[in-house]
């Protein structure tokens, strides 16, 4: 088999899936040198940054480069063609021998750089699967989505609460619901709560050094949340990478915020800006009424449970997070979480349209 100098894919990716992967892959092995141009029209809701960084992730050995092109596709139209290729050749001026594309356009495309055409499973036999397709339906098309793809368009649920209200339950109850689905739904995941990981290994170092220590022995310092918070972060990636379209997370970094006021008293610039990296898509605050309180040896906090329940109510408010209030007995909440939950993926992944093309 002929190999290439530097070949060339080009396209959209928006968002990328197996095909445009296998499309790379089979230019890489055929090139010495193999460059990536990725093309975002201004109007897309998909940053091409993100794009960019979604394909040099999935292919670390070829060049990635992203391109604005806000011109509309006729390929009966010479002039629009030069306009692209203005773009394209600014983006990627060096020598091309080698086009690669699944496309009918690939032989005028490649004619125009110069370049040799290759065609890579035009007709979609080993990938059925289409940029048009992901975005119609991305849960349909999720195995063929790379990670940080689902990472990005996976709906994140947070189930928040003061102590004892039933956040671990509830989020636990929730998953299990919906991996009983089937199909890419059995590899819905839930987030534990690293703040309590945390806690416990303060406590039991307290206990290596003064082994007759209890919870109220232990104490926090600021510093403390912003590793909680990084941490709730990082953990909360790596599920939202490897799970279904639904992830279920039992507190976020953003709850850490309100934890802080409630051992530290007062905020924590650097907590703040840690829960707002992540997006997330509703929170589902437990209420304290109706549960009692059980001491797991790592609470004592019963009489703070109406304060911090206002307390995470008005950040959620105050923040313009979307969110619902759980109550009533524990069929009542799961019942009304499962509502929640189906109503936000119900509401489904909301791309804008490409830019119109004539072919």
């Amino acid at each position: 088999m002929k190999r290439h100098g530097h070949g060339l894919v080009l396209g959209k990716f928006y968002p990328p899936h197996a095909g445009h992967h296998h499309l790379v892959r089979t230019a890489r092995d055929r090139c010495e040198t193999l460059t990536v141009l990725v093309c975002a029209a201004s109007v897309e809701s998909v940053p091409l940054a993100d794009r960019v960084a979604w394909m040099r992730e999935a292919h670390p050995d070829v060049r990635v480069v992203g391109a604005v092109d806000d011109i509309p596709m006729d390929l009966h139209d010479a002039a629009v063609w030069d306009a692209h290729m203005e773009v394209f050749t600014t983006a990627v001026p060096e020598r091309v021998d080698a086009v690669f594309t699944s496309e009918s356009y690939g032989e005028e495309l490649a004619r125009r750089f110069g370049a040799q055409s290759v065609l890579v499973d035009p007709g979609r036999t080993l990938f059925p699967v289409s940029g048009t397709a992901v975005r119609a339906d991305p849960a349909g098309c999720w195995d063929y989505l790379e990670p940080p793809v689902r990472a990005a368009l996976a709906r994140r649920v947070v189930v928040l609460g003061a102590e004892s209200t039933g956040t671990t339950t509830l989020a636990r109850a929730l998953t299990e619901h919906y991996r009983r689905r089937g199909g890419v739904w059995a590899r819905t995941l839930c987030v534990d709560e690293y703040g309590r990981e945390f806690s416990e290994r303060k406590l039991a170092d307290l206990r290596s050094r003064w082994p007759g220590a209890q919870w109220e022995d232990v104490s926090f310092t600021t510093d403390d949340f912003p590793l909680i918070a990084e941490t709730q972060n990082a953990r909360e990636e790596a599920a939202a990478r490897a799970g279904s379209p639904l992830l279920l997370c039992d507190t976020d970094s953003f709850a850490t915020t309100v934890w802080h006021e409630r051992y530290i008293v007062g905020r924590n610039p650097l907590v703040e800006r840690t829960a707002d990296r992540l997006t997330h898509h509703l929170w589902l605050l437990t209420d304290h009424e109706g549960v009692a309180f059980e001491d797991d040896g790592l609470r004592d906090g019963e009489e703070l449970r109406p304060w911090m329940t206002d307390r995470f109510r008005a950040e959620l408010t105050r923040t313009g997070r979307r969110f619902v209030e759980i109550t009533g007995s524990h069929r009542e909440r799961l019942d009304a979480a499962v509502a929640a939950v189906d109503a936000l993926l119900a509401t489904g992944w909301h791309f804008t349209a490409p830019l119109p093309e004539k072919r």
